[in-house]
């Protein structure tokens, strides 16, 4: 089975409430910007429809325009990602690395201004630290491969399309490396976030067996989640789409997934994140970053090879500080 207390996690999830609280207003508010984007578009299409189409112009204008206000909706989500992670994610996960360690943390509001804060201390701007996200995605495919994926567990030919099938399920699984690396980094109090997120992933890699583990048991159970999260929203859904112009029964589909998106997004995420934190920090107790997996990482990946090059150089070459009680950046 997997190796997380689901006792200790909902535990963190509720002592960081206001982040929860946070993610569920932000999350909302985006979702809400989808539909009104959306709302719009198929609106202005109608009309549109109704002035250059044909009988049968306004429907087809409608469904273009409303496929058109989702599309700039996907085009400012694109653009506020970094500050989303930098303001809400990190944040939160900073609160939870202290509380799993034991360490006091501020209880309402005063939460987020603490952990805004902390994560400041480790990145000094958004920019830094969405580099230093991104290099780290880059390698998530590569350690995938590295690991052998599902066909290290079941070598049996003739079933290529269901390894391809369960590879897809193991990369969604490894969605959260780079928050698992990110908490390493708040944890060793590190000046070096390139330098320390290098160390962070060799130690994910060396250890991926038990990783991947629980990344698929906690895969399998949020998907499944989420999947009942959109069946329950599909009614809701189409009772909003019955206002927009035109046929637009399609649509409640489309506004169910972003629903069920944003409630997974705002509270199985950070579920996740702080389960896979309890087993990182557990099975890494003591170990050091292994020479071979550097090297094997550093042959296959070219944003490995830019988180080496970029190591000590983000802040001045000011070495990590070592954490309490644990052990020094490598």
């Amino acid at each position: 089975m997997w190796d997380f207390s689901i006792g200790r996690t909902l535990g963190v999830m509720a002592a960081t409430w206001p982040f929860i609280v946070l993610r569920l207003v932000v999350y909302f508010l985006i979702t809400l910007g989808f539909m009104v984007a959306t709302g719009a578009g198929a609106g202005v299409g109608w009309g549109a429809g109704h002035v250059f189409g044909d009988a049968d112009g306004p429907t087809a204008f409608a469904f273009w325009g409303g496929v058109g206000g989702f599309g700039l909706s996907l085009v400012v989500m694109y653009w506020i990602r970094e500050y989303l992670l930098y303001v809400l994610k990190a944040g939160h996960i900073a609160v939870m690395v202290h509380l799993l360690d034991g360490k006091p943390v501020p209880n309402g509001q005063g939460q987020i201004a603490y952990a805004q804060a902390e994560v400041k201390a480790r990145f000094l701007e958004a920019n830094v630290l969405f580099a230093v996200d991104q290099l780290i995605k880059g390698v998530i495919g590569v350690i995938t491969r590295l690991l052998g994926g599902i066909a290290a567990f079941i070598p049996i030919p003739g079933l290529d399309g269901l390894v391809r099938f369960v590879n897809t399920i193991i990369r969604l699984a490894l969605t959260y490396i780079d928050e698992i690396v990110l908490a390493y980094n708040i944890r060793l109090g590190s000046t070096d976030p390139f330098g320390t997120a290098k160390d962070g992933v060799i130690l994910y890699a060396q250890n991926g067996t038990t990783m991947l583990k629980n990344a698929i048991w906690l895969a399998v159970i949020s998907w499944g989640l989420t999947l009942v999260l959109f069946l329950l929203l599909l009614a809701p859904a189409a009772a909003f789409v019955a206002f927009m112009p035109g046929q637009a029964a399609g649509w409640s589909v489309v506004v169910a997934v972003v629903f069920a998106w944003a409630l997974r997004a705002a509270i199985l995420e950070p579920f996740n994140v702080a389960a896979l934190m309890q087993v990182y920090f557990k099975v890494i107790e003591g170990q050091q970053p292994d020479a071979d997996w550097d090297r094997r990482l550093t042959d296959a990946s070219r944003h490995f090879r830019e988180l080496k090059e970029k190591a000590g150089s983000a802040f001045g070459g000011r070495a990590a500080a070592p954490p309490a009680g644990g052990q020094p950046a490598a």
